[in-house]
């Protein structure tokens, strides 16, 4: 038996005032009570109570004992309710790991419904293109676009976006529109300087792809927008990300008959499925209502 087991057995005796009465209050024998007490006051190296033909009672070190079990149940039933109402009401801080350009487009314009759904909650965002380990960063939901690592944790499509292939009317007056793709290797092109799969262009004749290069590179996608926004050249991006840039006419997709008729997945990731804590039900239903319904495609 545990410590806090036999502690509990301890403490009925002294509530109930005799090992019978304590035996019968948590069925047990009074043989059992007696020997789980001689148990305890074998390892404790001391008596916890005097023994009588009509009564126990507490000795010096029992009244210590039961001075301070006390508090180490009230610390467990505090703790316990503490759970409860964690268990009931979204509230603490929620860690959210995103890719800067879904966060900042797409995320940040609704937080604030979030936030007044739910006032309890605190909202830190980790941003960056890289997955993270959710448990070494303390992470409770990601977003993570394309291909799932293989891993426990559980995806959820959240929605699916095209990529477009777009330039500002000021690079296409100077430059000139590309027709096909092959068009493309005398552009400047706009990509990413890491390794990434999206620096791949894929199209309806090469599936495979094309590598499109350029003199200018940037290891995130909102410094590529910018730089196409003021006619340093051809970029191909996200339309969540850029849709806003296309509709104020800043960008104009090009290509559009060339480019496969698919759209890249973004996930919720997360790291159970059966104990979601209150928190984290509520982002994840709150992304289900605002993206899950009207995937951008």
């Amino acid at each position: 038996m545990n410590q806090l087991a036999e502690l509990e057995v301890f403490i009925a005796v002294v509530e109930t005032g005799s090992f019978s009465a304590a035996a019968r209050r948590l069925s047990r024998s009074p043989s059992a009570v007696s020997k789980l007490i001689s148990r305890m006051e074998a390892r404790l190296r001391t008596l916890l109570f005097e023994r009588t033909s009509r009564e126990v009672k507490l000795t010096e070190a029992g009244h210590t004992l039961h001075r301070e079990g006390m508090r180490v149940l009230e610390a467990l039933t505090e703790a316990e309710g503490a759970l409860q109402l964690h268990a009931e009401d979204a509230r603490g801080t929620l860690r959210v790991h995103s890719i800067f350009t879904f966060a900042k487009y797409q995320l940040a314009p609704v937080m604030a419904d979030f936030m007044r759904d739910n006032p309890a909650i605190r909202v830190e965002f980790l941003l960056s293109n890289d997955p993270l380990d959710m448990v070494e960063h303390n992470i409770d939901v990601a977003i993570h676009s394309g291909a799932l690592p293989d891993s426990s944790l559980i995806a959820r499509r959240l929605l699916s976006s095209r990529w477009i292939v777009c330039a500002s009317p000021e690079y296409l007056r100077r430059h000139g529109t590309p027709r096909t793709p092959d068009d493309l290797a005398q552009h400047n092109c706009l990509n990413f300087t890491h390794r990434t799969h999206w620096n791949t262009w894929p199209f309806t004749t090469a599936p495979r792809g094309i590598k499109a290069v350029g003199s200018l590179g940037a290891d995130q996608g909102d410094m590529l927008m910018q730089l196409a926004v003021h006619g340093v050249g051809v970029v191909r991006l996200a339309e969540f990300h850029i849709r806003g840039e296309i509709a104020a006419g800043r960008l104009v997709p090009i290509l559009q008959e060339h480019q496969p008729d698919q759209a890249e997945p973004l996930f919720m990731i997360y790291k159970s499925r059966r104990y979601l804590t209150p928190k984290v039900q509520a982002f994840i239903d709150f992304l289900d209502r605002r993206f899950g319904a009207e995937p951008l495609r």
